[in-house]
């Protein structure tokens, strides 16, 4: 049976070049800044090569969206209105379910123009979730506006939570600026703790370098604004969410970093509170907006 071809659709205008793959999770390709007076064109946010054969992973791309819920849940899932609803193990070697399924599905292009991109997705027979779920590509001048909405198509209500996961090139050069309160602390499975007061080498309030030794947390109360620089390459990326949380990867000795915009800490339906998390009856819908904003330095 032939391999079906991958649609790689492209957003343009003056100021960037955006490129989406609906089949991979309707994940973004990439997102360059093509400055002025034909300039090279620079990642903001590491991009899937061009001659890139065969379908990518989702990890290969720039950004894709995580719903409906971002990061692991405990592989016993999680209690709610007395039932325990248990999602299974969805990547290979990970005990714990993650992201939730929307990365591993194709979405459908409900529209495309030049600028804009509205792409859906159906999971009526999901466990425990069934939901469908729309999600817009719009540029706007130097931004691209990710606007993602889920809706409960289920029979219950249950707890529902939305993120991004972006991808950004030379973790070295950056200066990233994103302030919050506190940080989750985790164990050897990866999942929160205990929460805490920020150690120093992990504030960023004003710019400051990533650290060298790695980070792998969820920061609560973000302001929803943050700002990654790259002096030497004469570039920022800014990044403004409605929501309250990120979730910092920067592992050590790789070329990327990851600064994912998420409703909730991970692991949140088994939190007290389920912190962050939106509570849908049937039919009932959330939407969250994340604005990524290239400038030049």
């Amino acid at each position: 049976m032939p391999t079906p071809v991958l649609e790689r659709l492209l957003l343009r205008n003056d100021r960037l070049l955006a490129e989406i793959v609906p089949q991979v999770g309707g994940g973004l390709a990439r997102l360059d800044w093509l400055g002025s007076d034909g300039a090279q064109p620079q990642e903001l946010l590491r991009g899937l090569a061009p001659d890139s054969a065969g379908t990518p992973l989702p990890g290969q791309l720039a950004c894709f969206p995580l719903l409906p819920w971002s990061n692991r849940m405990a592989p016993s899932g999680f209690a709610f209105a007395g039932a325990r609803h248990v999602p299974k193990p969805n990547r290979e070697g990970e005990p714990c379910p993650i992201h939730g399924d929307a990365w591993q599905q194709p979405w459908r292009v409900a529209s495309h123009y030049d600028t804009s991109l509205v792409l859906s997705l159906d999971r009526w027979d999901a466990e425990p979730f069934a939901y469908t779920a729309e999600l817009r590509y719009t540029l706007a001048d130097d931004a691209l506006v990710l606007e993602v909405s889920v809706r409960n198509a289920g029979r219950a209500a249950l707890p529902f939570g939305i993120g991004l996961h972006p991808w950004m090139p030379d973790p070295g050069g950056a200066l990233l600026e994103a302030g919050a309160n506190s940080v989750w602390m985790s164990g050897p499975d990866k999942l929160p703790l205990m929460r805490q007061d920020i150690p120093p080498q992990w504030r960023f309030d004003n710019p400051a370098s990533l650290p060298q030794d790695g980070v792998d947390n969820v920061f609560e109360g973000w302001h929803g604004a943050a700002r990654i620089a790259w002096p030497a390459r004469g570039l920022a990326l800014e990044v403004q969410a409605d929501m309250d949380y990120f979730i910092l990867y920067a592992p050590p000795g790789r070329d990327f970093f990851c600064f994912e915009p998420v409703d909730h800490p991970i692991n949140a339906h088994n939190l007290p509170g389920h912190p962050g998390l939106t509570v849908l009856a049937p039919g009932a819908t959330l939407r969250r907006r994340c604005v990524f904003r290239g400038a030049a330095l």
